[in-house]
Formats: C-alpha cells, sequence, structure tokens
C-alpha cells in the first residue's frame, strides 16, 4: 500500500510540474537556438565590470547585431572618454575603432567566432552548447547555466555562470570567473531589443569614425603633450634595467626595458589626434579586453591605447597569457 502510494505521489508531482510549465535543460537550449534562428537581429545596453588588472574598470556597452554576420560593440570606459571604443563587423572584415583619436585596426581575424564573448547573444549559446557537462538550474526568475569558456588568448577565465530572463530567454547577467571561480568579469545586461531595426550603413566603418570627428578637432586644440609613464604591476620574474626616452617633433617616446626569467620591452608614446581620416593599421592577431581598453594582440606583441597614450608590449619570451597579464596591469606611475 505504502508502494503505490509513493508512486501516485511521484505520478502527481510530475504532472503538477509538467503543468506548471518546468523545463529541463534541453528544452530551454533548445529555445534559446530557437529564439536565436528567429531574430533578424538584436540591440541591447550592459554595463561591464572588470577586475582583471590592478584597479576595477567599468564600461557601459552598446551591443547590435544584424543577421548573418554583422556586429557594433560600443565601449564605453568612464574612467577614458576620448578612448571610447567599437569593436565593428561588417563585410569588410573586423575592426577595432577609436573614433575621437580617428585610431583604426583590421583584424585578420574570426571574430567573434574563435571566442567566447560575454555580451554576445549567440556567443553564450553557443559555450552552453559546447559544453557538455553544462550544470543547469531553474529559479523563479532566471534560468542560470554555469559553463566553460573558450578563450583563445586567455586561459585565465576558464569559468561563467549565465543567467536568461525565463520569459523572453534574453540574458540578464554574465559572471566570468577564474580557475579560483571568483568573478573578473561581471555583464549586467539593462535592456535587450529582439525586434531592432537598423540604418543601411549602421555598420560602415565611415559613419562609425565620423562621430569622433567634432571630438578629435576639440581634443587636438586642448591636447596635452606632457606624458605620464606607466608602469606594469606584474613582471613575470623580470625587472626594469633600462628606461630610455626619445624625443619626437611632438612629445617623447618612452622605452622601458624588463630583464630577468622572461625579457620584454613596454614602449609609450603620446597618442596624436588625426584629423583626417586614414587607413586603418592591418594586424594578424586577435581582439582582446585588457580591461581599460580593448587591444590587439598578435604573435610576440600587444598594442592599445588608454588615456591619450599608445602602448606596445613585445617579447619574444613571454606566453600569450602572460603577455596579457603584463598588460592589463600597466597602471602604475611608478615601479613597485
Amino acid at each position: 500500500m505504502k508502494r503505490h502510494l509513493s508512486v501516485l505521489i511521484l505520478l502527481v508531482v510530475t504532472i503538477l510540474l509538467t503543468a506548471c510549465g518546468e523545463k529541463s535543460q534541453e528544452d530551454v537550449l533548445s529555445k534559446l537556438e530557437d529564439t536565436m534562428e528567429k531574430m533578424n537581429g538584436y540591440k541591447a545596453e550592459a554595463t561591464m565590470n572588470m577586475n582583471t588588472g590592478q584597479e576595477e574598470q567599468n564600461f557601459n556597452i552598446g551591443i547590435w547585431h544584424k543577421k548573418n554576420d554583422m556586429y557594433r560593440v560600443a565601449l564605453k570606459n568612464d574612467q577614458d572618454e576620448k578612448g571610447n571604443q567599437i569593436i565593428l563587423k561588417n563585410k569588410d572584415g573586423v575592426f577595432v575603432l577609436t573614433p575621437a583619436l580617428d585610431k583604426s585596426f583590421k583584424f585578420q581575424s574570426e571574430w567573434p567566432d574563435n571566442s567566447s564573448q560575454p555580451y554576445l547573444y549567440q556567443s553564450l549559446v553557443k559555450d552552453i552548447k559546447e559544453d557538455k557537462e553544462a550544470d543547469f538550474e531553474s529559479t523563479e526568475s532566471a534560468y542560470i547555466f554555469k559553463t566553460k569558456t573558450n578563450y583563445q588568448s586567455n586561459n585565465n577565465l576558464p569559468y561563467q555562470e549565465i543567467h536568461f530572463d525565463k520569459k523572453t530567454y534574453t540574458p540578464l547577467l554574465v559572471k566570468v570567473k577564474d580557475k579560483d571561480k571568483n568573478t573578473l568579469v561581471e555583464v549586467k545586461f539593462t535592456t535587450f531589443d529582439t525586434e531592432a531595426k537598423f540604418a543601411e550603413d549602421d555598420f560602415s566603418m565611415d559613419k562609425n569614425m565620423a562621430k569622433g570627428e567634432s571630438e578629435t578637432t576639440a581634443s587636438a586644440e586642448v591636447q596635452d603633450d606632457t606624458l605620464t609613464v606607466l608602469f606594469p604591476s606584474y613582471l613575470a620574474g623580470a625587472e626594469l634595467t633600462e628606461k630610455k626616452e626619445v624625443d619626437l617633433e611632438k612629445g617623447k617616446r618612452v622605452i622601458l626595458s624588463f630583464s630577468g626569467e622572461k625579457n620584454f620591452t613596454l614602449v609609450e608614446e603620446k597618442s596624436e589626434a588625426i584629423t583626417t581620416m586614414s587607413a586603418p593599421k592591418e594586424v594578424s592577431g586577435d581582439i582582446v579586453n585588457l580591461g581599460n581598453a580593448v587591444g590587439a594582440l598578435s604573435e610576440n606583441t600587444i598594442e592599445w591605447t588608454y588615456d591619450g597614450v599608445d602602448f606596445i608590449l613585445a617579447s619574444e619570451e613571454l606566453t600569450r597569457e602572460e603577455l596579457i597579464q603584463v598588460a592589463q596591469s600597466v597602471q602604475n606611475k611608478e615601479v613597485k
């Protein structure tokens, strides 16, 4: 009798759960893929906090995607207004733009498909689908997945936690974690429009660069040529052995040489705003977020611009992960 009663209770619970619409992990993933497939594009707004360097960096992000392969990710750093950047993908390629300085890089890259992207719907769904050991949880308002990441250029962020809205199946929150499950990157979505409309030239390089023309003119008039030299706090077993200054037509270039277990060189100079459109610098490498800026990572070099200064970090001995770690730590005004 007790056995029959237990079976009856289990059957009733199963029926109630089904009636309440509780979905399995497979059901939710299928719905996410279906939602993504039906969209012709989307516009989203998000905030991103990064603790990958010495100081926390905060960004406001505008994300645009138009089916099939057009992307625009605008990153606004509260601490570096002139350094606002746009990651752009259109029929001509993949670009990183700094409109206020009229600077642009063109990448020979498979971005965004070649790496995890915490602010792109497609990337989040792809990471869930590819992780056969992903954990799943359903709360009152969200579906939560805990998965591995796929950062090709950085193995220091192997895990992520992704929250999707239960009603719309759009992302709410993404936490990217280190090997000890500490959250180092957090993306909070504030809006997500799945019926977005776009102008024909919204993803053109000319239109996105033109937004910075007035800022370029204004900043050029008040530009301070003083160079505040920054040093890395992560040295990969090396130490500063030489600081060389080179006078330029405007300002100076500083070359810092570090020697030890692994040698590397850091070059810094004041970035000069260009008032006319110029061809983008081509890079065979990857886009990498350094915390305070988006950089161009090639085999032995990272280039980036922050607070009006151009940085080049080069080494034949540092690994890609170590290059990123050193670059992320370039925030000190004196060697510690």
